[in-house]
Parts: C-alpha cells; sequence; structure tokens
C-alpha cells in the first residue's frame, strides 16, 4: 500500500486573549482515545459543520479555518490557527469522569462566537469518528469460519 504524506504548515498569530477554562471529560478523554488509537503523534479532525480543522497533539488541540486564514512568511505558506486548547497538567484532575483544566488561547477578536460554536459541534464529530473506529475494529476482528474440504 503507497501512501501520501503532505506536510502541513500553521503559524501562530500573537495572542489575542487567554483564558483558564475547563474541557468535558467527554471531549477530553475521546480526544486522547483518538489520538491512541491513531498511533500518530497528530491527528487531523476536520469539523465540517465550521469548515474548521482541528490538529490533536498529546499537549494541544489547534483550530484552524479550512476556508481563510492563509499566510506567507519566508517562501512558506499556511493556515494561521485561530484557537488552541492548552490542557493543564492531570494531576489537578481528579478523577477519569472530571473535566480537565485547560487554557484557552484565542488569536483573533472572534473568540467567545467561535469557542462556543466548538463546544457545540466539535464533541459530535468526536463522538461519531469514535464510532466509526469500534466498528471498523470489530470487523477486523471478526473470525471467519471456512468448511474444510476434503479430497475426493
Amino acid at each position: 500500500m503507497s501512501r501520501y504524506y503532505v506536510r502541513e504548515t500553521f503559524f501562530r498569530p500573537p495572542e489575542h486573549t487567554r483564558e483558564r477554562s475547563t474541557l468535558p471529560a467527554a471531549v477530553y478523554n475521546d480526544l486522547q482515545l483518538l489520538l491512541k488509537r491513531s498511533g500518530r503523534e497528530s491527528l487531523f479532525i476536520p469539523i465540517r459543520s465550521m469548515q474548521f480543522q482541528a490538529v490533536v497533539e498529546s499537549g494541544e488541540v489547534i483550530f484552524v479555518d479550512s476556508q481563510g486564514g492563509y499566510a506567507h512568511q519566508d517562501g512558506t505558506g499556511g493556515r494561521l490557527i485561530r484557537i488552541a486548547w492548552q490542557p493543564l497538567p492531570a494531576v489537578e484532575r481528579e478523577s477519569l469522569n472530571g473535566p480537565v483544566a485547560c487554557e484557552i488561547v484565542s488569536y483573533f477578536a472572534d473568540f467567545k462566537e467561535t469557542q462556543r460554536r466548538l463546544m457545540s459541534e466539535f464533541p459530535p464529530v468526536l463522538r461519531r469518528l469514535l464510532q466509526r473506529q469500534r466498528e471498523q475494529d470489530l470487523q477486523a476482528g471478526t473470525p471467519r469460519v471456512l468448511p474444510l474440504r476434503r479430497n475426493t
């Protein structure tokens, strides 16, 4: 099987706001599970309803606008990061069902509306991806039983 790789470049503009908040446990747990199962260092998740793309890494989730926010610098082009979720160390987390403290970094003024939409539209995307993974895992693990033909 051949693989085709495209190097993506993202630019981090100057911070507009940084705010301490929490991520719901389900969102954080789903992100970690998807990343772990992918076997890669980063995972790209399209959020089609917003025309955004999430890039998930172990210590951060960045969100870029797929339709705009492109920049060039020193001969390299890439998308501008709009918002980043930076989870804080898990030692502050009391249980797996508890929210996860994080800093939400916004690079543009529309932070509140974009964050509200992300919290509404991103969790269902994560659940669908996990469901699809489970279904693929079940299909891959389904045994085949074939009759053994006797030579006659």
